[in-house]
Order: C-alpha cells, then sequence, then structure tokens
C-alpha cells in the first residue's frame, strides 16, 4: 500500500471503489463474451453452412445474416450504446450500471466475433469435410466432429482477439455509465484531472489482457498436439 499512496495517491483514497470498478469489469468481460461467443458461433455456422458452396446453401439466409453483421459492424460502438439505451433498458431493467452494460457488449462485439469465427471455420480442410459427406454423415455431425472439432486453434486464436476488443469496448462503455474501469478513469482520471487514477486504469488492462493472451498460447498450444 505504501508504493499505491506514493505513486497512485487518488487510487489510494479510493481503493475500494476501484477493486469494484475492477470486479465489474471482469464480470462485463466474462458475461458479455460468453454469450457473445454462443451467438458467433451460431451465426458464423450459419454463414458457413448457407453460403454459396457450403453444404446447405440458402441465398436468403446467408444475405440477410450477412448483411446485418455488416450493418452492425460498421456502427461505432459508443454510437450504438446510445442508440440501444431505449433496448436496453427494456431488457435489462437498467441502461446505467454492469447491468446495463452486457447487452450493448454483446450487440457490438458479436458481429465482430462472427466474422472471426467465420474465418476460423473457413480455414477447415475442404477435404475433410467431402470425406465426412462421403462417409453419409450428417450436417450437425459434420458441423460438430468435423467444423467445430478442427477449428478449435483457430477458435481459441480468435476468441482471444475478440475478448481483447471486448475489453476495449467495455472501457468506452464507461461513458455512458457501464460501470467499470472505463467508468472509473472517466469520473477520476478525465474528469477531475486524477491522472494516476487514468494510469492506474491502464496498467490494470494491460495486466488483464497480457493474461488472457498468455493463457489463449497455451490454450491453442495443448490443442494443436
Amino acid at each position: 500500500m505504501t508504493i499505491l499512496n506514493s505513486w497512485f495517491p487518488n487510487v489510494a483514497a479510493r481503493f475500494p471503489e476501484f477493486i469494484d470498478s475492477i470486479i465489474q469489469t471482469l464480470v462485463m468481460v466474462l458475461v458479455s463474451g460468453l454469450i457473445s461467443f454462443v451467438l458467433a458461433t451460431l451465426f458464423a455456422v450459419l454463414l458457413t453452412l448457407t453460403a454459396n458452396d457450403g453444404l446447405t446453401p440458402n441465398r436468403a439466409v446467408f444475405n440477410v445474416l450477412d448483411k446485418l453483421v455488416n450493418l452492425l459492424r460498421s456502427i461505432p460502438f459508443i454510437i450504438l450504446a446510445a442508440a440501444l439505451v431505449p433496448v436496453t433498458r427494456a431488457i435489462a431493467g437498467t441502461a446505467i450500471g454492469t447491468r446495463g452494460a452486457i447487452f450493448p457488449l454483446v450487440v457490438g462485439i458479436t458481429p465482430f466475433f462472427t466474422r472471426q469465427i467465420q474465418s476460423a471455420l473457413a480455414g477447415v480442410d475442404r477435404g475433410l469435410i467431402e470425406a465426412a459427406e462421403s462417409l453419409g454423415m450428417s450436417v450437425p455431425r459434420i458441423v460438430r466432429r468435423v467444423y467445430l472439432r478442427e477449428a478449435v486453434p483457430s477458435i481459441i486464436r480468435v476468441s482471444v482477439i475478440a475478448t481483447v476488443s471486448l475489453i476495449g469496448l467495455t472501457a468506452v462503455v464507461g461513458i455512458v455509465g457501464g460501470g467499470g474501469l472505463g467508468d472509473f478513469a472517466i469520473r477520476y482520471g478525465y474528469q477531475r484531472y486524477m491522472l494516476d487514477a487514468t494510469y492506474a486504469t491502464i496498467i490494470v488492462l494491460v495486466v488483464l489482457i497480457g493474461i488472457i493472451e498468455f493463457v489463449g498460447r497455451q490454450l491453442v498450444e495443448l490443442t494443436e498436439h
């Protein structure tokens, strides 16, 4: 605490609030990350299957989903979060705090995550898919046993990329009252000119990203052997 008091006096004076902000950020990343992972995997599989060279080509479904993903990706997140306030309030009961940040974070990261997983699935050896078809496997079994299983290392890699981007979004959502480290840095570091609050936030975010990337690399190595 001596170093904290010397280098980060304003953070030390608000240490419980700073810890709460870290916890809020972790909750937002975990909950919105898991929800967006499930949605992105579903959308990526649908896009892969319904593409012209997919197992079940369907131009209508592909075009609608593809255009929706492109549309949401083209909107800056801060504008998207502000536009979603009425919907967020209707779904979560509030548009502020950790609970109010989950929905816009999911909407903001899922399109990007979808493209990442779609790219991972596209890297699966086409020969394996054709071999599975020749054995008479159903489409759901090919998805589970070929696409998803073979793409595990790539999916882990892109999940790390998406998670790092999501951490950035949790900081941005603090601007609209989303809570977490972004809100802490804005209220104290920016609005009250307490620069040590900003620096402490940056350090925690850098460490968090470093841990996620380290764990991701270890998981990739385990799944590739």
